[in-house]
């Protein structure tokens, strides 16, 4: 059921009654990301990603409907997990939270508590790949890689948010922002 006026919107089915209904749920980065790992926020062990989805109160049989502020950021990060574990029925809310208050439509407040999820992690190992397939990839020019950072950041001319990460680029990456994709929280269309 959609906000009087906004019968009519192009949104999947199931994305009002969800949205502002007491079922959403808030995913931190930091939190699905693996603590073992020098590295910020790479992707958590199976069992650790199902345990973190469970005690959200996450149900992969469900559709699952994932935005974030609006700027299309965090957004298909979230979609990917899913999707690399093994989530058949998951899609992005184009304009996220922005788009949806620049609409009008309703918004709820206070904290969401729910039951414990079902949820079982399957990894899909097509989905990631390893240091050792992106240097023979560099080497060999097997496959294209692209760098989604900001330009600045690929040029090596600022340096990384995050200590300790040196500045430049995979070599024979190709840039391509994720900014430059983007408008008001959805994928371009100029087509």
């Amino acid at each position: 059921m959609a906000s009087p006026g906004q019968e009519d919107r192009n949104v999947a089915p199931g994305v009002s009654e969800w949205t502002y209904s007491r079922r959403s749920v808030f995913l931190i980065s930091e939190a699905l990301s693996d603590h073992t790992s020098p590295l910020p926020h790479m992707l958590p062990r199976p069992e650790t990603f199902a345990v973190a989805m469970r005690e959200l109160g996450v149900n992969q049989d469900k559709h699952l409907i994932i935005y974030d502020e609006g700027n299309l950021f965090s957004a298909p990060r979230a979609w990917w997990m899913l999707r690399t574990f093994g989530v058949e029925k998951v899609s992005i809310l184009g304009g996220g939270l922005a788009g949806w208050q620049r609409d009008d439509l309703l918004l709820e407040e206070g904290a969401v508590e729910l039951p414990e999820g079902e949820f079982n992690a399957t990894f899909n190992p097509e989905a990631v790949v390893k240091v050792t397939d992106v240097l023979l990839a560099s080497h060999e020019n097997t496959a294209q890689i692209i760098d989604a950072r900001p330009a600045a950041r690929f040029n090596a001319e600022v340096d990384e948010p995050r200590p300790g990460l040196r500045r430049g680029h995979i070599p024979g990456a190709l840039n391509v922002p994720w900014t430059e994709l983007v408008r008001e929280g959805e994928l371009k269309n100029d087509r």
